[in-house]
């Protein structure tokens, strides 16, 4: 019996928007693309399982379902932490950065003496830690984080000014098996870290600081104490997004997880033409993004201008409202 296709909301860069799904073994296969479509399981890195048997998704995605997008391309991945291919689909290898949790103090040593410095000082200079339930409290808190500027990182702040009905949309999801861990100083929130539990690993799903509480150290301080809690729960991995983003080799991100203990883990990352124009595209690799075919000095200096250009932005608003 064919799936069918129905509406459901996600959001794409900061923004929420209805597209068309197929539910296939409890999964939501949504596709994206101009050029080359690929069709990708919705939230996948959220996911307690992978996918059981894919060949069922190819094999909708193939019958062109009424309602939803056709796709030239179906990709999925292996749960982390296994790294052993388990089929025989074109496949690539995914760049992860993950962090060992059965022991936090095996973790503890591991890590460079002025990581363990920056934790301590955050305790020093105040910073409590504490993992609070998702109320309208949190949400507020959440909100005056996400409002402290419209520039992080050299990138526009895309929950720059959201509404607390946007901001507690954006962080319910998975929220039954997820928990908040906050950073305080005399009881204002200066950073959160949301952490995604499933099963035998974890995700961080977001972990933001106040610019202003820098000095601090509450970054740190957060992600120390996921690590406990991981340790406690009898987790093995946290994982923490990419560890390369394509061929982009250098940045202030990746120098952070490098100081709080993760590495690279390769997993496989599959993907299966449904057409031949999805066929000649994998030939051709016009389905990777443009990190991952821009060389990495072109992408260094991208992400130069860029930071320039939002930063000189931010100035003439300042300017302008003065």
């Amino acid at each position: 019996m064919p799936h069918t296709a129905h509406n459901i909301e996600v959001s794409l860069g900061g923004k929420w928007v209805s597209v068309p799904a197929l539910e296939v073994q409890g999964k939501k296969i949504i596709t994206s693309g101009t050029i080359v479509r690929i069709a990708a399981v919705h939230d996948e890195e959220w996911l307690e399982t992978d996918l059981s048997e894919p060949e069922v998704c190819v094999r909708e995605l193939k019958r062109q379902n009424a309602g939803m997008p056709s796709a030239d391309i179906f990709t999925f991945a292996q749960k982390p932490p296994a790294a052993f291919p388990r089929y025989d689909y074109p496949m690539e290898l995914e760049s992860i950065a993950a962090a060992e949790t059965t022991s936090f103090a095996k973790w503890w040593e591991s890590l460079p003496q002025e990581t363990r410095k920056n934790v301590r000082r955050s305790r020093k200079r105040g910073v409590v830690v504490d993992v609070r339930p998702f109320d309208d409290e949190l949400i507020a808190g959440i909100a005056a984080v996400n409002n402290e500027s419209p520039v992080r990182q050299g990138k526009a702040n895309k929950h720059y000014g959201k509404s607390p009905d946007l901001v507690r949309k954006d962080h319910e999801s998975f929220v039954e098996r997820s928990e908040f861990v906050c950073a305080f100083v005399d009881r204002e929130l200066v950073g959160y870290l949301k952490i995604v539990y499933r099963g035998d690993v974890a995700s961080i799903l977001n972990i933001v600081s106040k610019t202003c509480h820098q000095d601090k150290r509450p970054s740190n301080a957060l992600l120390a104490k996921a690590i406990e809690l991981c340790e406690g729960k009898g987790i093995s991995l946290l994982i923490y997004g990419r560890y390369y983003y394509g061929n982009k080799r250098h940045s202030p991100l990746l120098d952070f997880k490098i100081r709080h203990g993760f590495r690279e883990i390769q997993i496989p990352r599959y993907y299966v033409p449904l057409t031949g124009w999805g066929a000649l595209s994998l030939r051709l690799k016009l389905h990777r993004d443009l990190l991952g075919v821009l060389p990495p000095s072109i992408i260094e200096m991208c992400a130069r201008a860029r930071a320039r250009w939002h930063a000189a932005r931010n100035r003439w608003a300042g300017v302008a409202q003065w």
